[in-house]
């Protein structure tokens, strides 16, 4: 059930409380630690749900002003709720490593610019 009460701002909030779940879990790990661990990567992926399911729900009035693939943040969402038969492990360690930053960096820059 959609709650609509939850503002864009709180979305945004949980998208980075996301991002540091999942910088905590895996920090100080090396890709093959987290490619051995099954219960981390349960654990991410269940943040990465929460961050596409965020975005899902974010006016994209908001997001468009922002130059970012948000289709994709979304995509892989669907990807792993529906397709999680077919995930490869690795390339999740991958968007750890060079796509979350940015999409951090992002969601902290709207949240300044629209919210400050």
């Amino acid at each position: 059930m959609k709650n609509s009460s939850i503002s864009n701002k709180e979305r945004l909030v949980h998208i980075l409380e996301a991002i540091n779940l999942i910088e905590e879990f895996t920090n100080n790990l090396t890709k093959q630690s987290f490619l051995n661990d099954k219960v981390i990567q349960s654990a991410v992926l269940f943040q990465f749900s929460i961050i596409g399911e965020a975005i899902v729900q974010i006016d994209s009035g908001v997001l468009e002003k922002y130059d970012y693939p948000w289709l994709y943040v979304r995509s892989f969402r669907n990807f792993i709720l529906h397709e999680y038969h077919a995930i490869e492990i690795w390339v999740v360690w991958e968007t750890i490593i060079y796509n979350l930053p940015e999409i951090k960096h992002r969601v902290q820059n709207i949240l300044k610019q629209e919210f400050n």
